[in-house]
């Protein structure tokens, strides 16, 4: 907010000098005479526009988290050198307090499991790349799993690696669930059956896979072009108007359609069904079912 400062007038013209943000500006001739980049104001805000609610900024709220990250620590203090300056009876003393306050923490089993299965979750994020907000929400799903009672009786990391698929699938980021069982600690048919849960009580809206979404990622694997992925994506969405990839496993027909358009012109690079098919993670057949029709339409 601008302030008139009445210390003194422009050097230049003698005009009145106002001071707008760090800057102290002549109204009439604009020049600067002084400027601070030192924020002098207090450290806290106000939300109810006067001084009676101070609150001082802290990290970001997460879903990431049990507690929405409001929680503190004690930390070790030895980059700063503080804990070698503590007699041996301080640092035991601080050392049960350090085990006291994170017990609190984590007060109910229920919280326990959220901290385990948000681990989980970070860990399986970060093996398969995907961004941070697709972390919060599988962490929010997770937590709504929770709290209809869908974890009694399954597998944590089954849930956690199906929050992370159906996310995935609500996204349109493809990730298939032998690709997230292959970096989670729980096998497919945990997963298929945690997804299968979420999916019936919760009523993820998720519609069928598109083949299309697979295709930059497994192009990039296969080192095509850009002009073999436009070809495949040609031949995919002809597929999907006509209505014959119903019951097909979409992540062997986006590869099917990679290995005809690699095969269409001679100055492409080629790909064998087997490695269209290990891309897939499918069998060779279902590469030479799909390219049949396509050959057939």
């Amino acid at each position: 907010m601008a302030t008139f400062n009445s210390s003194g007038f422009c050097p230049e013209c003698d005009g009145r000098l106002r001071t707008s943000g760090t800057e102290t500006i002549c109204e009439d001739c604009g020049l600067i005479s002084a400027e601070d980049a030192i924020d002098r104001g207090p450290e806290w805000r106000s939300f109810d526009g006067d001084d009676t609610d101070r609150r001082r900024t802290g990290a970001p709220l997460t879903r990431s988290r049990h507690d929405r990250g409001l929680s503190t620590k004690i930390g070790y203090g030895s980059s700063s050198g503080y804990s070698s300056r503590l007699t041996g009876r301080k640092r035991r003393q601080i050392a049960r307090l350090r085990r006291e306050h994170n017990r609190a923490r984590i007060a109910t089993k229920a919280d326990r499991n959220q901290v385990y299965g948000f681990t989980e979750i970070k860990r399986v994020n970060a093996r398969l790349s995907l961004p941070d907000s697709a972390r919060e929400q599988a962490c929010a799903l997770f937590k709504s799993a929770q709290s209809e009672g869908l974890l009694q009786g399954r597998s944590i990391e089954g849930f956690a690696a199906a929050a992370i698929y159906a996310t995935c699938r609500t996204r349109s980021t493809p990730r298939t669930i032998a690709e997230i069982a292959a970096v989670a600690r729980a096998d497919a048919d945990e997963l298929t059956v945690a997804y299968d849960a979420l999916n019936r009580e919760l009523g993820i809206p998720t519609g069928p896979i598109d083949p299309t979404q697979y295709l930059p990622r497994y192009a990039s694997k296969l080192d095509l072009e850009t002009a073999v992925e436009r070809r495949a994506r040609e031949h995919a969405t002809a597929l999907l108007q006509d209505g014959l990839i119903g019951g097909r496993n979409p992540s062997g027909v986006a590869a099917a359609c990679l290995y005809k358009a690699a095969n269409e012109r001679e100055e492409w690079s080629t790909i064998t069904q087997a490695a269209a098919a290990d891309v897939a993670d499918v069998a060779p057949v279902t590469i030479r079912s799909t390219v049949t029709t396509l050959k057939e339409r």
